[in-house]
């Protein structure tokens, strides 16, 4: 896989420029720029270029994009879509009230801030992380008013909010579309939108969406009985973690799949078909009646034909933790962006989107140590000095047993994934669970840390 960064500014300089921001936010593992910042040049390098009017928000998602479609060409992937919630709330007296910021919920004197809308691009096959084919950016009006008052049930779907999964969708099918082999685009239930199932979908772009209305189909039957009278066609079990006052348990997942036909309401855009064939995948939980048993009723213009195909489908849309760990890293578990020193919204939204392009290389260590049969070469993330740093960390973090050795081969990316994991706090052995996104990004603090500790004491010794 290629490395990752600007290749496309108004002026080459501006490349440069964002490559070595880029290289200081995951270096680092900060938002703030006076603490990455080696030097007070280094500091107004980094605020001029987010200041700068040439690096627009635009020129940097074209950038992402580019980066992703460059790392999927002939793929076949999934497209997985989330919003999420930039709250800079508690900065509301220093933070510039301009265009690029807004209330954040209906009541308007409590959130402020901007939302951010990323289609995230994995492998179908192996779950490797290419980047963004598309992030949409936008805030609410200062003044939001309530739904009844801008009367949202008149609206068509082009004004709604609700509208950027549509977009998103489209943005993503026309910058990948002439690179993969295939897409399947995945949404949670706020994607459940008919106009989307009647446009999106092509010869190259599949939709797998969780339900969020019960809909009457056009047999009168509703959607969430269609099933209840057919027999399990397959069963799986997975392990639901311990989360709260949730224990750990195995759980027991029936599967059952059919053919629908969904039909618009009067609600509906006017110039969409007036039907539309699918396929239904339910995968319910048995022999548990807590309140958080599992039943997944999954909407998909793919052609469900056996069962291995509705688990693969159930599969994909299990992959929608990884973009939601994305926005963890960039908020309070990584980089907390929202506590952010700038006081522009223009700069922290610049700021956030270039964090988001650093989490990708997070993604790939961790993906590279779960998965021992991928090869990511170690150039990817580091080059040749830190890899030689790491190669001295390694001869201190291993133990005295073989299961506390470092395995791996020099120049393969599982070898120093290793060396951040145990930095981050993980313990070395491998009956223990593979170390996540965030063990990772602590690591890269600690890693920082050494690796300047390391310069200073060679720089001393050659005097």
């Amino acid at each position: 896989m290629q490395k990752r960064g600007f290749t496309s500014l108004p002026d080459t300089r501006l490349v440069n420029r964002g490559n070595k921001n880029l290289d200081l936010l995951f270096r680092n593992s900060i938002h703030s720029i006076r603490q990455l910042s080696r030097n007070e040049a280094e500091a107004k390098g980094f605020y001029r270029f987010l200041s700068n009017e040439k690096v627009s928000e635009e020129a940097i998602i074209s950038n992402l994009s580019s980066n992703c479609r460059a790392a999927c060409q002939g793929k076949f992937v999934v497209c997985i879509q989330d919003t999420t919630e930039i709250n800079l709330s508690k900065h509301r007296n220093r933070i510039k009230k301009d265009s690029f910021i807004g209330t954040t919920n209906v009541k308007g004197d409590q959130g402020l801030g901007f939302m951010l809308h990323p289609s995230l691009v994995l492998d179908a096959h192996q779950g490797i992380p290419y980047g963004y084919a598309d992030i949409k950016v936008w805030n609410r009006p200062m003044e939001l008013r309530t739904k009844n008052e801008r009367e949202i049930n008149k609206l068509p779907i082009t004004e709604k909010e609700s509208y950027k999964w549509i977009e998103v969708s489209n943005n993503t099918k026309s910058a990948l579309s002439d690179s993969v082999a295939g897409m399947v685009i995945i949404q949670d239930r706020e994607g459940d939108i008919y106009e989307q199932f009647a446009v999106v979908p092509d010869l190259k772009t599949d939709l797998l969406i969780r339900a969020r209305t019960n809909r009457t189909l056009t047999d009168k039957t509703k959607l969430f009985d269609c099933l209840s009278d057919q027999a399990a066609m397959g069963t799986y079990q997975i392990v639901v973690e311990a989360r709260g006052k949730r224990s750990k348990r195995i759980a027991n997942i029936e599967i059952r799949y059919r053919e629908i036909e969904i039909c618009k309401t009067a609600r509906t855009s006017k110039d969409v078909s007036s039907t539309k064939k699918l396929h239904l995948i339910e995968a319910k939980e048995v022999g548990y009646s807590g309140s958080h048993a599992i039943c997944w009723r999954l909407l998909t213009t793919i052609a469900v034909t056996e069962l291995s195909i509705a688990r693969m489908c159930i599969e994909w849309y299990s992959w929608r933790w990884t973009v939601e760990e994305v926005f963890k890293i960039l908020k309070k578990e990584g980089y907390n962006i929202e506590a952010s020193e700038l006081e522009y919204a223009s700069s922290i939204r610049k700021q956030s989107l270039m964090i988001m392009e650093v989490v990708i290389k997070l993604f790939l260590m961790r993906l590279a140590y779960a998965e021992p049969e991928l090869s990511i070469s170690a150039d990817t993330c580091f080059n040749e000095e830190e890899q030689e740093f790491m190669e001295h960390q390694i001869i201190g973090l291993e133990g005295r047993t073989e299961k506390q050795k470092n395995p791996y081969s020099t120049k393969d990316l599982k070898r120093y994934a290793w060396v951040l994991a145990r930095l981050g706090g993980w313990k070395g052995y491998e009956s223990k669970r593979t170390p996540g996104i965030t063990t990772l990004w602590i690591g890269l603090k600690y890693f920082k840390a050494a690796k300047e500790g390391w310069d200073t004491h060679r720089d001393v010794s050659t005097r």
